[in-house]
């Protein structure tokens, strides 16, 4: 009696199910190309638009069905700053350290919002309302120091404003839900 060592349709149809039909198809497709490997960050890009993150499941189906190596896969996902391996909260607080907001505070600012939300930088409260992020510069330096919370620019924060300015989005989050029902 032989033992059974070819699971390749089994591992393939895991893999499609893993992955929403329209990224099988592009993979499909880029399958039909030459080196369709070059292919591998723009469908970590779509995966992550689909789900926000990448997570090791739906890497993997993208190694299986690219036949490109996991580890490479993770390599890429990994060395590239654009790519999260881990969900992101509904809002997503971007804190400008550049110059001008750092001399006027920012530092106290993120100590604060450390403090209130439980987190670090790259990290998501529990509840999932929360992502804290570092900006470089957000252009806005008249404003400093400036939080942006989603597409919501807010000048002039102090650590002092930032109980309430956390309270004005989780009031929204309670809306949203109560909308939803």
């Amino acid at each position: 009696m032989s033992a059974k060592t070819d699971n390749l349709k089994e591992v393939e149809a895991r893999s499609k199910a893993a992955l929403p039909q329209d990224i099988v198809d592009w993979i499909g497709e880029c399958k039909k190309r030459p080196h369709p490997e070059s292919q591998l960050i723009s469908t970590l890009h779509k995966v992550q638009g689909h789900y926000g993150y990448l997570a090791k499941e739906q890497m993997d189906a993208v190694a299986q069905l690219m036949q490109i190596p996991a580890s490479k896969v993770t390599g890429v996902a990994t060395f590239y700053h654009f790519f999260r391996l881990h969900p992101r909260g509904q809002f997503i607080i971007n804190v400008c350290l550049g110059t001008a907001c750092y001399v006027k505070g920012a530092d106290r600012v993120v100590e604060k919002l450390k403090l209130e939300l439980g987190i670090d930088f790259g990290e998501t409260t529990k509840d999932g309302l929360f992502s804290l992020e570092a900006s470089r510069c957000l252009g806005t330096c008249g404003l400093a120091p400036v939080v942006m919370i989603g597409d919501d620019v807010h000048g002039g924060v102090t650590p002092d404003k930032v109980p309430a300015l956390l309270e004005t989005y989780i009031n929204k989050a309670r809306s949203l839900r109560k909308q939803s029902r």
